[in-house]
């Protein structure tokens, strides 16, 4: 009966538009052929009609494998927040296999650019129709743009964005939004004559990512006039020993920080500092609920986590390429996730 009801659909769209059936299948499959007048009128019938094309069965029939990459950093000792991303990823998976889509997963670690560009160019070897990829380092990820519009292949960004590249999608944060909303969680206690210290861990600090939030938390101590003096440090090492290091001299420069905000997930590193150091009344914001910053903010010492929803990004990036690929259907271009915040009260309620 599906069947049936298929051939129906497609017939009657053909009658009205007065063309064969096989016009009608080319328009519906985004296949050359067709002027672009009759390819105008296909497509007003097909939106009058609400017309469903029966997307397992036309996959079945045509026997053909899409194949998906995706490029993320692996789970490190440092955090495990790309966990979530995987997780995703590996529900859109499973969800796409019937209709003879197959996905294979590329990690490389957060910190070695030269695995990144490895990894990108095993990507391009296998041969994929579409590629999901967090843009960690940025120069790698525009020879990798150049190279997918040369190819005409599609890519998605999830976690963080480059907005003068061509992806097909962005499913992540509005990271300027984000960087203002802890801004605003961080003055809820501040006392006008203490400092505020911004810390970024990150070998790439010129990261989109972190300038994004930057500015938006810095827009908000403008927008509202706080007094506040703001201390910015860049630590490009991410083990604990550099951070602590580094760390140590600032607070000895400016023993008058009553704040401290990181711009990405390694904000337990910070926590860890502060502990150890005997000054947790330093208020404490970062970024992801991942296990190493949930222990500090259950102890007091991390006042609050802004969360992205992780999973979601790499389920919505996966279904983007699919929608693109094997729907034939248009995506958002940017697609922001919603800004959570998670406190010790709540924290146990919070789905990633």
């Amino acid at each position: 009966m599906e069947k049936e009801n298929e051939l129906f659909g497609v017939k009657e769209i053909a009658r009205r538009a007065n063309v064969s059936t096989a016009t009608v299948d080319r328009v519906l499959h985004n296949r050359t052929g067709v002027s672009e007048k009759t390819k105008a009128k296909i497509n007003a019938i097909i939106k009058e009609m609400d017309y469903q094309p029966n997307i397992l069965a036309s996959r079945l029939a045509s026997k053909k494998i899409i194949s998906l990459a995706a490029l993320i950093p692996d789970v490190s000792e440092e955090t495990d927040f790309w966990a979530a991303p995987l997780a995703g990823i590996r529900r859109a998976e499973a969800e796409m296999r019937q209709y003879g889509v197959q996905v294979q997963i590329f990690l490389f670690d957060l910190n070695d650019k030269d695995a990144f560009a490895e990894q990108i160019r095993h990507v391009f070897e296998g041969g994929f129709h579409g590629i999901l990829i967090s843009p960690s380092f940025i120069e790698e990820t525009k020879k990798f743009a150049a190279e997918c519009a040369r190819r005409k292949m599609p890519y998605v960004f999830i976690d963080s964005d480059i907005p003068d590249l061509h992806s097909l999608s962005y499913i992540g944060p509005h990271l300027r939004k984000s960087g203002y909303v802890g801004a605003k969680l961080l003055t809820y206690r501040l006392e006008a004559e203490k400092k505020v210290l911004i810390i970024n861990i990150s070998k790439e600090i010129d990261n989109f990512n972190y300038l994004e939030i930057e500015d938006g938390f810095r827009a908000y101590f403008n927008d509202n006039n706080q007094p506040n003096e703001i201390v910015r440090i860049d630590i490009r090492e991410t083990d604990y020993q550099s951070v602590a290091r580094h760390l140590t001299y600032v607070f000895h420069l400016n023993k008058d920080i009553g704040a401290a905000f990181v711009t990405n997930s390694r904000v337990h590193t910070v926590a860890s500092f502060l502990k150890n150091s005997h000054r947790t009344h330093v208020s404490l914001i970062g970024y992801d609920f991942v296990k190493e910053n949930v222990g500090y903010l259950e102890n007091n010492v991390i006042d609050f986590l802004i969360c992205h929803r992780p999973d979601d990004q790499g389920y919505r990036g996966m279904m983007a390429l699919y929608q693109t690929l094997v729907v034939n259907a248009p995506v958002t271009k940017q697609n922001y996730m919603p800004i959570d915040i998670v406190t010790k009260e709540n924290y146990e309620f919070y789905q990633n």
